[in-house]
């Protein structure tokens, strides 16, 4: 079951997932009008979403990687669209989301392997990956932009980043790796194994930028008030999607839930809370 033969418009993510036929038996036509008050059943039916018995799903998350999922140094406890997102995509399908951290290295192999039931860390949607895992629709478009620190004059936009000779922060294994890499070569890059250690490395002057997610950016920039800023973009268009073991019962009523979030405005509105720069 391959999901991104799914992915039908780039241009407003989940737009697509307006409207589907319930796919029913029509009726027959009654001998005698229903009394108004009362739907047909078979409305009733296509309006609801699946019911999974209070099933527990394991969620594997990274909780470095805001604004999806971080520790809140004021509470110490974990946050982001991450979970706001599943325990609401629970809350319409009667499920109990646990989540589980998780290291990024190895993830898809733990994916493949039915480890988790699903993995939510703002996972890119690529062909090579869905060799291996199955993706739900998606939730998010979006580009990739060059990160760095508030005070830099020398690195603007994309092509004084790749003229100069600065050193270029990633995490290892990501999409943004493999941009860099493209961008200015193996030899200018410096890979680290968690998401949020590139941009550390930027703030303490180990690395000169970091090619980082967008809304990862906004993210890591509310967190550090000043002390952050984007010089460019450099990718659009790319797709975000929750990850499953090959043919996860769980795509079908997940992706139904999304759609319901998407048609009520649920998504846009936990979308504007954690991806939109704060002012």
């Amino acid at each position: 079951m391959k999901k991104l033969l799914l992915i039908l418009s780039s241009t407003v993510v989940l737009g697509l997932l307006a409207a589907c036929a319930s796919g029913g038996v029509a009726p027959a036509q009654p001998t005698e009008a229903p009394p108004p008050a009362e739907a047909p059943a078979e409305e009733v039916e296509a309006g609801a979403l699946p019911d999974l018995g209070g099933q527990e799903i394991r969620v594997a998350v990274e909780n470095a990687y805001p604004p999806f999922n971080f520790i809140d140094e004021e509470t110490n406890e974990p946050v982001g669209w991450d979970y706001d997102a599943w325990r609401e995509i629970c809350d319409r399908l009667n499920c109990e989301p646990v989540f589980v951290e998780s290291a990024w290295e190895g993830l898809f192999e733990a994916m493949a392997a039915g480890q988790y039931d699903v993995a939510a860390d703002g996972i890119t949607i690529t062909e090579e990956r869905d060799k291996i895992v199955d993706y739900s629709i998606p939730y998010l478009e979006y580009g990739q932009v060059i990160l760095v620190s508030a005070n830099e004059q020398t690195i603007v936009d994309k092509d004084s980043l790749i003229s100069s000779d600065t050193t270029v922060g990633v995490q290892l294994g990501t999409t943004n790796e493999k941009t860099a890499i493209e961008l200015v070569g193996e030899d200018r890059i410096k890979s680290f194994d968690t998401f949020d250690t590139p941009v550390v490395a930027l703030m303490s002057g180990d690395v000169d930028a970091v090619i980082i997610d967008k809304v990862a950016a906004v993210g890591f920039m509310g967190a550090n008030q000043g002390k952050l800023k984007m010089a460019a973009d450099v990718t659009s268009g790319e797709l975000l999607g929750f990850v499953y073991p090959p043919d996860s019962e769980l795509i079908e009523p997940v992706n139904a839930a999304l759609e319901s979030m998407q048609a009520d405005g649920t998504l846009k509105q936990l979308n504007d809370e954690w991806f939109e720069p704060k002012s």
